[in-house]
């Protein structure tokens, strides 16, 4: 976002332009009927001028009310014209709505994709419901009242024309005046209410961020300190506030002399318009299409602009970023180029280490994992085990690089597994399955394939289907082409489709936590052996003995020390082990 907005501008207005001539019989459409406006705006006041001065005024009042009823027509013509207008407005906007929840769907997924540790954090909800309806109620009411203004200002300065032309010198200076001094607030305004625009989405990452973690932050005393970064965020929305009352205090000037200085001058001037041949019906009907016509229209379009126009803007940067452009000298390489996946793999055969890793959440709270080594095989099968929230989430976010350790190192094929700087794209070295499973609205086969870097084959995608279960999932969802609605999923079909995901990714290191939960132990196993079969290592959070059991290796986390070994013997070595399978053993 450039700092002085003109980046956003020319932004949003390319993108506006493209928009629009994408549907120029639409906007045909519009323009005829607006022509009825023009021609109700010029009959309004023409008609009261032949009224008073061939009717009235001259001692025929049958002439004087024809003349009216010519008025009372036009009347008809404008409501007809409204009724024209709503119907083409539709035909403009909506698109306009279905474009914008498209690009804010594909905005999220590729943050998701680029960084899953903030994901639902970023905005992209407000974008998707808010944000979009509200670019679309903008732009309705923006369209609405511009066309409105200018059809209704060429009804009346032609009616002014018609009857003197020296009425336009009176009334246009004025005009223009205030309606070139309103327009250059706009891009300051703008500005404001992008900067609030984000600080709104700051502050409610920020309260997002702060009440996930609030247990930690008052265990640990740590309110003052937590709470400082919210006050800066609600004190920076308040000088906001009030620089945009400045602003709005300086458009109400200029409406005042674009819309109220043409009504004075033309009054100021009234005795010497009539000492030079200018009749009372003319000057009664240029007050009437200033009053009646041309200052509401006015009145309504500054608002427009002020508010809806501003705010649109505003919003559709949010959907249009700017496009960065490649470093020189730093091509991406192709996919399947050599030394593009070769070091995925390397590492002299470990495809995971851990050494005393310390982790806890917050500078003061009791740690949940503390000095904990572990080396991975690779091809290896390890199942975690440990009560509830003794740390095998967090063990697996610190694999999967979204959580940096306090103390220690992690590393995955011999690097960090938290790359430096901000993420630049999925980390291709691991693949991470949570309990809730990540189904999108698409088809069956973007669902499938959305972990691989390229396209793939259809008989490969057959053989994962087959090889999770989930064939008779897909057949009945109508195919690979058939189109997936989440919510009518189970969480069971859910996480069906993710491990499929998971089988067809390229990553050498897979990382389930829980993701299994809402399976049948049938189910459970069939997935679990065909994930530990695929090229790679395998780390799963159990939840049953049995998922344990077909580990090759098992570690136990109980807070205060780490076991590892087979199933076989970790009974006799660990206390919190020998509990686990009794309770699990009681279960079956």
């Amino acid at each position: 976002m450039s700092g002085d907005g003109t980046g956003s501008w020319r932004r949003v207005g390319g993108e506006g332009r493209r928009f629009l001539r994408g549907r120029l019989r639409t906007l045909r459409t519009l323009a005829l009927w607006s022509l009825l406006e023009s021609a109700h705006t010029f009959l309004g006041g023409y008609a009261v001028a032949r009224a008073l001065d061939d009717g009235f005024l001259a001692a025929r009042p049958a002439t004087g009310l024809a003349w009216l009823a010519v008025a009372g027509a036009g009347a008809l013509l404008g409501g007809l014209a409204l009724r024209g207008v709503f119907g083409g407005l539709a035909d403009l906007v909506e698109p306009l709505r279905d474009g914008l929840v498209r690009r804010a769907v594909r905005q999220a997924l590729e943050r998701a994709v680029a960084d899953p540790a903030r994901a639902g954090r970023d905005g992209a909800v407000s974008r998707l419901a808010q944000q979009t309806e509200m670019a679309r109620d903008s732009f309705a009411g923006l369209v609405l009242v511009a066309r409105s203004f200018v059809f209704t200002a060429a009804g009346a300065l032609a009616g002014l024309a018609a009857l003197a032309p020296v009425l336009l010198l009176f009334v246009l200076p004025p005009l223009l005046l205030g309606t070139a001094g309103f327009l250059l607030t706009l891009r300051p305004v703008a500005r404001v209410q992008r900067k609030a625009l984000d600080t709104d989405e700051a502050l409610a990452a920020r309260t997002g961020e702060l009440a996930a973690g609030l247990r930690d932050v008052v265990a640990c005393g740590g309110g003052a300190r937590a709470g400082a970064g919210l006050r800066e965020l609600i004190a920076g929305q308040e000088r906001l506030t009030h620089l945009l009352a400045r602003w709005t205090a300086l458009r109400t000037l200029a409406l005042g002399v674009a819309g109220r200085l043409p009504v004075v001058a033309l009054l100021l001037g009234a005795p010497w318009l009539l000492g030079h041949g200018l009749s009372a019906g003319a000057l009664a009907a240029a007050l009437t299409y200033l009053v009646q016509s041309l200052l509401p229209a006015l009145d309504a379009l500054m608002g427009a602009l002020g508010s809806s126009g501003t705010r649109l803007v505003v919003v559709l940067d949010r959907f249009c970023p700017p496009q960065p452009s490649p470093a020189a000298g730093t091509p991406e390489p192709e996919p399947g180029a050599a030394g593009a996946a070769s070091p995925l793999r390397a590492g002299g055969g470990r495809a995971a280490e851990l050494r005393r890793v310390r982790f806890a959440y917050g500078a003061h709270a009791q740690p949940v994992l503390d000095g904990l080594d572990l080396d991975l095989s690779e091809g290896e099968h390890l199942a975690v085990v440990g009560p509830s929230g003794i740390g095998k989430s967090t063990l697996m976010a610190l694999l999967a690089g979204l959580l940096p350790p306090g103390g220690g190192s992690v590393l995955l094929a011999g690097a960090p597994a938290r790359r430096p700087g901000p993420a630049r794209g999925p980390d291709p070295r691991r693949t991470l399955l949570p309990q809730q499973a990540y189904v999108f609205t698409g088809s069956v086969r973007e669902n499938l394939t959305h972990l691989c870097p390229g396209p793939v084959p259809g008989a490969r995608l057959e053989q994962a289907v087959a090889a999770l279960g989930a064939d008779g999932l897909v057949e009945r969802l109508g195919g690979p082409d058939a189109p997936v609605d989440p919510a009518a999923l189970s969480q069971g079909e859910r996480q069906q489709l993710a491990l499929a995901a998971a089988y067809l990714s390229p990553a050498p290191l897979l990382l389930l936590d829980e993701a299994t939960c809402h399976l049948d132990p049938a189910a459970e196993e069939r997935a679990e052996r065909a994930l530990a079969g695929r090229p790679g290592t395998l780390v799963v959070v159990a939840h049953r003995i049995s998922s344990a059991a077909r580990a090759d290796r098992v570690l136990v986390l109980d807070g205060s020390r780490a076991v590892v070994g087979t199933h076989a013997d970790l009974p006799a070595r660990s206390a919190l082990y020998r509990e686990l399978v009794g309770v699990w053993d009681a279960r079956v």
